[in-house]
């Protein structure tokens, strides 16, 4: 069996030895994640810990294909929570924000797609769209957009220069947007 079958497996038995696992093991990942997107570690140890409850309250009855991407969803959607919180105020700098300003005038803001479109049509063809594309552009899309990662960590990850890797994104965010007027999305 493998390791995030018998982490499925124990959730699904209601032992909350699972939570530790995951925490074990994919703690550090999720925590980078919510770090990227809310700038503060406490608020990221939050999400981390909110998460793990959240695993704990959807496993059963969900049974996600891929452990870690179901988790990097969760931190995800927790992380954008505690931001728009935190910054309904004021716009902080994180690369999450950075990140947003740059999709926003692609993709509507949540209000305007619960009034538009169905979040899953849009999610089913952000899906369509992403796997249609090369694997190294589909890869600096999601780092830079679901991962939240900064330009410059991109740019070093791939041997990139900064501008290349600005006008990669700049390209693909013109073909998503391409793609969603195409597909009546827009």
């Amino acid at each position: 069996m493998h390791d995030d079958d018998r982490i499925i497996s124990l959730l699904n038995q209601r032992d909350e030895s699972a939570l530790q696992i995951i925490r074990e093991r994919y703690g550090a990942m999720c925590f980078q994640i919510a770090y990227r997107m809310t700038g503060n570690r406490e608020d990221a140890e939050e999400c981390v810990s909110d998460m793990l409850l959240d695993v704990w309250n959807s496993i059963p009855p969900n049974c996600p294909d891929h452990l870690p991407a179901y988790l990097a969803s969760l931190v995800r959607r927790t992380a954008i929570d505690r931001y728009e919180k935190a910054h309904r105020r004021k716009r902080g700098g994180t690369q999450f924000c950075a990140a947003l300003d740059e999709l926003a005038e692609i993709i509507p803001s949540g209000e305007q797609v619960e009034h538009q479109v169905e979040q899953r049509e849009l999610t089913a063809a952000l899906t369509k769209w992403l796997q249609a594309l090369p694997e190294r552009k589909r890869n600096i899309f999601l780092l830079r957009y679901f991962m939240s990662e900064s330009v410059q960590t991109i740019a070093q990850k791939y041997g990139m220069s900064l501008s290349a890797v600005k006008m990669e994104l700049l390209r693909t965010r013109e073909k998503l947007k391409e793609y969603l007027r195409k597909e009546g999305l827009l």
